[in-house]
């Protein structure tokens, strides 16, 4: 089996973190892949906010959990989060950021690191508070969350992967 697929299939959803921050090597390798995702015709309309500071990690974390609507850390203590953003105004922008996270998911598998997709982004930065950080940060009105990559040294083992349903693949 190649490397590469290799990777595809180890990769799992992380939901467990030691607090040690990831080295600067590990996160560049990880947005230069989201950098160079496939986008429709290459119109690149994502944007990737890398959070690693704590309390802005914590801030966003209250503002997942809040849309949830659970009292948990939906980042599960991970020292890194990658907002992938993307503008609206670009019919295929929810495809074109969802692979940008999947690249940024794979990415990390390949360096050591675990992740995993937490799809509050919308609805947290469409929030009085995610609106004000969008607008402190620069980022403009248009564009929209389409969800947060979590990355982090795995804590524990890494979990088996989940069956998969019978019907998931469909010969016609």
């Amino acid at each position: 089996m190649s490397e590469a697929l290799g990777n595809l299939l180890e990769r799992r959803s992380i939901r467990a973190y030691k607090p040690e921050q990831i080295s600067e090597d590990e996160l560049q390798s990880v947005l230069k892949a989201g950098l160079l995702a496939p986008s429709a015709m290459n119109r690149q309309p994502t944007a990737m906010l890398v959070v690693q500071d704590k309390d802005t990690i914590s801030l966003l974390s209250k503002l997942n959990a809040k849309v949830m609507g659970k009292d948990i850390d939906p980042f599960y203590g991970a020292p890194t989060v990658i907002v992938v953003l993307a503008d609206r105004n670009v019919p295929t922008y929810i495809e074109d950021g969802a692979l940008v996270l999947g690249n940024l998911m794979n990415a990390a598998n390949a360096v050591g690191l675990g992740s995993c997709w937490v799809n509050p982004a919308k609805e947290a930065f469409e929030t009085k508070e995610g609106k004000a950080l969008k607008a402190a940060w620069g980022i403009e009105e248009t564009y929209v969350g389409i969800g947060n990559c979590i990355l982090g040294y795995v804590k524990g083992e890494l979990p088996a992967p989940a069956p998969r349903k019978a019907d998931y693949i469909v010969t016609v």
